[in-house]
């Protein structure tokens, strides 16, 4: 059983920013910060299957893609890479990069990478506040300036880089090549409202993405049966012992997290873990669903699939960050 407050790790990267308000006020040195990790912070404590992090670019990321578990594994890593993300704020004309424009042989997706003419093959768009993107594992992709993302992600750094807009670090085509789908994204919509506070985002065998309204001053019991993730994303409450605003997270499993929004409300990204399926009573308090839908919540699971929706207002010598 476990309820904790998540610590953070500022990351440096070179596409990163100065200015992490108002999502961190972590102390990073002045550095350029590409990343937030958050981590359990209790002593001892066992290290999660998930990975949730802000990101924050100033410039484009590489152009890359992700194992999936098979390919990982077959190369020595613990695990491959499914991610998805939640824009919480865009510049204007900002945008990400989800498969190619077409589909491509391995020998031309080598010769594409090897030339950089790659570049001009991923296919670009816009994105704004409140877009969600689910990445499987094989999706060539690539995240524009301009954006902070919440994401959350199977906890490996298993990334084959493919194009780094002229930063000269080390590209791996021959993974690359070999773990990536080289064609165009799915792109569907499939975001589903579960009950007036919960909306599904994405559902895969790796984890479950939920948005959770909760009205100024209401309470609710969320159950944290699995690894369960819980990032504010506008307002504040009370978790448990913790007092949380935007840019704090809690941590739980095996638990209950009794949660009291303030007097602005809150919203907040739940992620956990997905073996299953949406968890029928995440949340145990007002408009939780009746045993008939909580029985049809439990058989009806999403596909892994590409997922780009605007929602409602274990490392090895291969793995790399982006």
């Amino acid at each position: 059983m476990a309820i904790e407050r998540a610590r953070v790790q500022a990351v440096q990267k070179p596409w990163g920013v100065a200015d992490l308000r108002p999502w961190s006020r972590t102390d990073h040195g002045g550095g350029l910060i590409g990343e937030v990790w958050y981590e359990r912070s209790g002593a001892g404590a066992s290290e999660p299957s998930l990975l949730l992090k802000l990101l924050f670019t100033s410039q484009p990321l590489s152009i890359q893609v992700h194992p999936d578990d098979a390919y990982a594994q077959s190369i020595g890593l613990a695990r491959g890479k499914a991610e998805a993300w939640y824009v919480l704020s865009a510049a204007p004309g900002s945008r990400i990069a989800l498969g190619l424009k077409m589909r491509l042989a391995p020998r031309q997706l080598r010769e594409a990478v090897n030339d950089g003419s790659i570049a001009g093959l991923v296919a670009w768009r816009p994105v704004l506040p409140g877009d969600v993107v689910f990445v499987p594992a094989g999706t060539i992709h690539a995240i524009g300036a301009g954006l902070v993302i919440a994401e959350i992600q199977q906890r490996s750094d298993a990334t084959f880089r493919m194009f780094d807009f002229g930063r000269k670090r080390e590209l791996h085509i021959a993974d690359a090549v070999a773990a990536a789908t080289a064609g165009p994204a799915d792109v569907g919509l499939r975001a589903r409202r579960l009950t007036d506070e919960r909306m599904l985002l994405a559902s895969n065998p790796h984890f479950v993405l939920e948005r959770i309204e909760l009205a100024p001053g209401s309470a609710v019991r969320l159950e944290a049966e699995r690894e369960t993730w819980l990032l504010v994303v506008r307002g504040s409450a009370r978790a448990s012992r913790f007092d949380i605003a935007a840019g704090d997270a809690v941590f739980a499993q095996s638990d209950s997290v009794d949660v009291r929004a303030g007097a602005q409300g809150m919203a907040s990204l739940v992620a956990y873990t997905g073996v299953g399926g949406p968890v029928p009573h995440l949340l145990q308090g007002p408009a939780q669903p009746s045993v008939a839908d909580a029985a049809a919540l439990q058989g009806r699971q999403m596909t892994p699939s590409h997922l780009h929706t605007r929602a409602d207002p274990a490392h090895g010598p291969a793995g790399v960050t982006p």
